[in-house]
């Protein structure tokens, strides 16, 4: 990797895999992998974390996957509860590629998406995008027609500023890379061996808040600094529920441990699923 240019890396030398979390929304995952499949910068894998979904998405896995000749690595456990974080480590084992980019089962993907991401890569360092939101109407209609082109001008689009695409200017926003708050997971990517170093997710989350902001903690404690990413790897975010926030403060007290302890590891993560 030090051969580039020290700060940015060729697309040509490093593989590059999806990590896709999923939860009982298969129409959603179907519209991804439409997604992924016309992109201008195919991956090299697509790696499927299932937290307990029924047999419809099991159902959408086998059509892809004889329909993609990417490589779909699909890993799916009894739904049991929010677990996130040991899905995505299990999903994690499955993983080869050099470098993942991590979405949720909810998120549609620019056409230019990976490769914005891949030329964004750094050493020693992981990066959070941001997503622009579509209305329930929007919703529908991407589900329905899997239509995926979108400006920031379409209807149906909330916080529009983030769905323009303008990667030469995308290095001018800057953000304080040592801050671990309000990352989105649904938006990120980092090096397999930076997340192998951590010990990956902590699997004593459980219930939906908290997780990523955790991660991402260990991450910068270890050397590995956030780059905010905007004007470029542009996504979608489809129109649903909430999770239930009954776990939210157990879970952010977990969070506030790591940073209080400055932790760069976890004692139950990726080695130990």
């Amino acid at each position: 990797m030090q051969g580039v240019n020290s700060t940015e890396m060729k697309m040509d030398n490093i593989t590059v895999g999806i990590l896709v979390s999923t939860y009982n929304w298969p129409e959603a995952l179907e519209s991804i992998l439409l997604s992924i499949l016309r992109q201008s910068h195919l991956p090299d894998e697509i790696l499927i974390a299932d937290d307990g979904s029924g047999n419809a998405t099991t159902a959408v896995i086998s059509k892809y996957k004889r329909i993609l000749t990417i490589p779909i690595k699909y890993v799916w456990h009894e739904d049991i509860g929010f677990r996130k974080s040991t899905i995505l480590n299990k999903a994690m084992k499955k993983a080869e590629a050099d470098y993942i980019i991590q979405i949720d089962g909810d998120i549609i993907l620019h056409r230019n998406f990976i490769e914005d991401h891949v030329r964004n890569a750094r050493e020693k360092s992981f990066v959070q995008g941001c997503r622009t939101i579509l209305d329930e109407q929007k919703t529908q209609e991407v589900i329905a027609k899997n239509r995926f082109v979108f400006s920031f001008l379409s209807r149906g689009i909330k916080n529009r500023l983030n769905a323009i695409r303008l990667p030469l200017f995308s290095p001018l926003i800057k953000s304080d890379p040592e801050v671990s708050r309000n990352i989105k997971a649904c938006n990120i990517a980092f090096w397999r061996s930076d997340y192998i170093a951590v010990n990956g997710y902590d699997n004593h989350f459980q219930g939906w808040g908290w997780e990523d902001d955790e991660f991402a903690a260990r991450l910068i404690h270890s050397g590995v600094m956030k780059r905010r990413l905007k004007l470029a790897a542009v996504c979608y975010h489809l129109n649903h529920g909430h999770h239930s926030r009954n776990d939210i403060e157990r879970n952010r007290q977990l969070y506030e441990n790591t940073i209080s302890e400055k932790t760069k590891t976890c004692s139950d993560g990726l080695a130990q699923v």
